[in-house]
């Protein structure tokens, strides 16, 4: 019996830790109130830097191939409309799994989902080298698209580690990290390895096919590796493992079904998707069209094109947390007001500059254009994801996955538009569409939050981002077979 129990004359709640190196709020169920990037301590930073790293290894192997597309269109033969459809088939086989994978992290935690994913995709990964048609490359990118479902493991488990105060900050930061391996995995892949295996292969009278055939081996053994570790030496929630707390009668058996249900039933749920589909699925565009674009249009090497194109992605690394900050110092001042009117902003100016970035026609000017175009894309990111928490605490998964879904959704729509139409066209297309999908942030009414244009924030700190528990009315919204006797009979 311990001290706790000694006190309250009742046994004490079950938690693998009884100290944690952050500042936690226990009303926020030991959420954490601080980030502390160079702490690397469990749960909290442990979960965040693993958040990270495996969605960034996981956006690498999504990738890895789009830098390597040119070589693979010349060597196979492809046209044009083939390459931007295995493209629109790798974003969109996502999108079924960001659908399943939020709900299930509601009930089994991201650990086991993360490391599952990231397993999985490393295998069709490694075989990039067996293409030999328009058909294998457009199947086999549909495998490995299963990386991108990752994304939504990376957002609950941030959301279930740090409170309300920083979880914009968080959010932000460990999406934006791990979208920089879209940008590092084009330096990395069409700069570096991609001559480093031509290099190895001089000799033979094919050297860039069998560069490009053998290549992607090398991210597949990591990304295996990682989702390993992460599997291994993180913590799925402060206090412990989902496994663990329905174990110990601390967490209730939610069912995903009905954790999807709630979610989907939520009209803010379909705002963001729409508005997450205009800065996210923007993003997964140009991934893939980036480097085809900047090689067509200014007549560059395929190495050149990749390193420019790479451009866009090291944004990430500051530029999403930069959405997710501005989120949280305008709740700070505002409230949920705050976020929408920053949310609103950022997608408004985002899709002015593609639109600028689609009648740029001098290099130099492109360049610059799409620095500060990717700045604002991936700032609106963050800022999606520091309202997500608050539209339904309880469905927290399912609702970061059907957004999550939004940007793919989002992808898919506009990389239609590039396989059809010339370059300028879609991008016109694109940047109107982003600046109306900006107008939604006036229609999203959250209970206990503030609009846009009214309303007072009454949420009590308590009550935001909950988790159900066995002694909690919420309870009964998301489960399908409450353990409520268990928990008695443990408590007896």
């Amino acid at each position: 019996m311990n001290e706790t129990e000694v006190a309250s004359g009742e046994p004490a709640e079950w938690k693998k830790y009884d100290s944690y190196s952050l500042e936690v709020d226990p009303q926020q169920d030991d959420r954490a109130n601080e980030i502390k990037l160079c702490n690397f301590s469990r749960p909290h930073m442990r979960a965040f830097h693993f958040s990270w790293l495996g969605f960034f290894i996981a956006f690498f192997i999504w990738f890895a191939i789009a830098p390597l597309l040119s070589e693979i269109k010349l060597t196979l033969g492809l046209s044009k409309k083939e390459i931007w459809t295995s493209s629109i088939v790798g974003v969109g086989g996502t999108i079924f799994m960001r659908f399943l994978l939020g709900p299930f992290c509601d009930k089994v935690g991201p650990r086991v989902l993360f490391t599952s994913v990231l397993c999985f995709a490393s295998i069709p990964t490694a075989c990039t080298g067996l293409v030999s048609n328009a058909t294998n490359l457009a199947i086999l990118r549909l495998f490995i698209g299963a990386a991108g479902g990752t994304f939504v493991m990376c957002q609950y488990w941030s959301s279930r580690m740090f409170t309300k105060q920083v979880v914009g900050t968080a959010n932000a930061l460990v999406g934006g990290w791990g979208n920089l391996g879209g940008g590092v995995t084009q330096l990395v892949m069409g700069s570096a390895l991609f001559p480093l295996f031509k290099e190895i292969f001089k000799n033979e009278p094919n050297s860039a096919e069998l560069a490009w055939r053998w290549v992607c081996v090398v991210p597949a053994v990591v990304a295996f590796g990682i989702g390993v570790c992460l599997y291994l030496f993180s913590d799925d929630s402060p206090k412990g493992n989902y496994s663990d707390l329905k174990k110990h009668g601390t967490m209730a058996n939610i069912s995903a079904a009905s954790s999807f249900r709630s979610g989907a039933l939520n009209l803010n749920t379909w705002f963001l998707f729409i508005q997450y589909a205009c800065c996210f699925g923007v993003e997964l565009t140009m991934n893939n069209a980036a480097a085809l674009y900047f090689k067509d249009k200014f007549s560059l090497s395929t190495e050149e094109a990749a390193a420019i194109a790479s451009i866009f992605g090291w944004m990430n690394l500051f530029a999403r947390g930069l959405g997710g900050f501005f989120s949280d110092k305008a709740n700070a001042r505002s409230g949920m007001r705050g976020r929408l009117w920053t949310q609103t902003i950022l997608l408004a100016i985002e899709g002015a500059l593609v639109l600028v970035f689609a009648n740029t026609a001098s290099l130099t000017g492109a360049i610059v254009c799409m620095v500060f175009f990717s700045l604002f894309v991936q700032a609106a990111e963050g800022s999606s994801y520091g309202i997500v928490p608050y539209v339904n605490p309880p469905a927290t998964g399912s609702i970061a996955g059907i957004i999550g879904a939004g940007g793919n959704t989002g992808a898919v729509a506009f990389g239609m538009g590039f396989r059809e139409l010339e370059y300028k066209d879609a991008f016109v297309i694109m940047g109107c569409t982003i600046i109306a999908s900006s107008v939604l942030s006036f229609f999203i009414c959250i209970p206990g939050c503030s609009r846009m244009l009214g309303g007072e924030d009454d949420v009590p700190a308590k009550d935001t981002l909950a988790v159900p528990t066995p002694e909690t009315d919420k309870v009964d919204d998301v489960n399908a077979t409450p353990e409520t006797d268990k928990v008695e009979n443990a408590h007896a």
